[in-house]
């Protein structure tokens, strides 16, 4: 899962990320309002947490952008409790908000309401992925081969999220670094080799009827194994 977070407090900022990263989410920030419309050109975004107060101008006008894109994108809108008060209206009018949190607020109700919006119907989470006896439930964040529970490190498992999402399909390398790693994250060159390679031997080991197959110069394929 990708995020977009929208916030202007570099401390705050990290923060939140850390926490959400912490989670399984793969997150960009965006520290005003030009790098946010930016983000939204080049990226498609599960869900984005927006901060409605930014330097170079009104949050408001990020959430127009993304309902006015008819994209099913969720938004939650975070604002100073007074703020909200205040912009009640133009939430309600301008744009439709899928939720909103008022500063200061507890990390972990943060992640509870990102959580939440994800699950409602047609987001991206309460989804159930299965390729052969590997399943990935995407409420949850948890793998299981043959019913039994299979502990992912988190960039491992953001790259077999998307794998299993497209399945029988190469996905390239570089679509693979952008759901393991967040804009402007240093990588080294072998990282995604280095990643599927532990991941391969994971699921070997748990006796998963998979393959992830490399193809030359393009990326990686996820599917049943032939002999499964």
């Amino acid at each position: 899962m990708r995020l977009l977070l929208v916030e202007d407090e570099g401390e705050l900022a990290e923060l939140v990320r850390t926490k959400l990263a912490g989670e399984g989410f793969t997150v960009d920030i965006a520290n005003s309002s030009e790098e946010a419309q930016a983000a939204l050109r080049a990226t498609c975004y599960d869900a984005v947490v927006l901060d409605l107060r930014l330097p170079d101008g009104d949050g408001l006008e990020i959430l127009r952008g993304v309902r006015d894109s008819r994209t099913p994108t969720p938004v939650i809108v975070v604002a100073a409790r007074d703020a909200l008060g205040t912009r009640a209206a133009g939430l309600n009018g301008a744009a439709d908000t899928d939720d909103y949190m008022a500063k200061p607020f507890a990390l972990e109700q943060l992640v509870a309401r990102v959580g939440a919006v994800l699950k409602r119907p047609g987001a991206a989470l309460g989804m159930r992925l299965e390729v052969a006896n590997v399943a990935f439930d995407m409420a949850t964040r948890e793998v299981a081969v043959d019913g039994q529970s299979l502990v992912v490190p988190r960039r491992e498992l953001a790259a077999l999220e998307l794998l299993m999402q497209r399945a029988g399909r190469v996905v390239p390398k570089d679509a693979l670094e952008s759901a393991v790693y967040s804009k402007g994250e240093e990588t080294e060159s072998n990282a995604i080799e280095s990643h599927l390679s532990r991941l391969r031997k994971r699921l070997r080991e748990a006796g998963a009827g998979v393959s992830i197959l490399g193809v030359r110069g393009v990326g990686y394929m996820f599917r049943a194994a032939e002999a499964f």
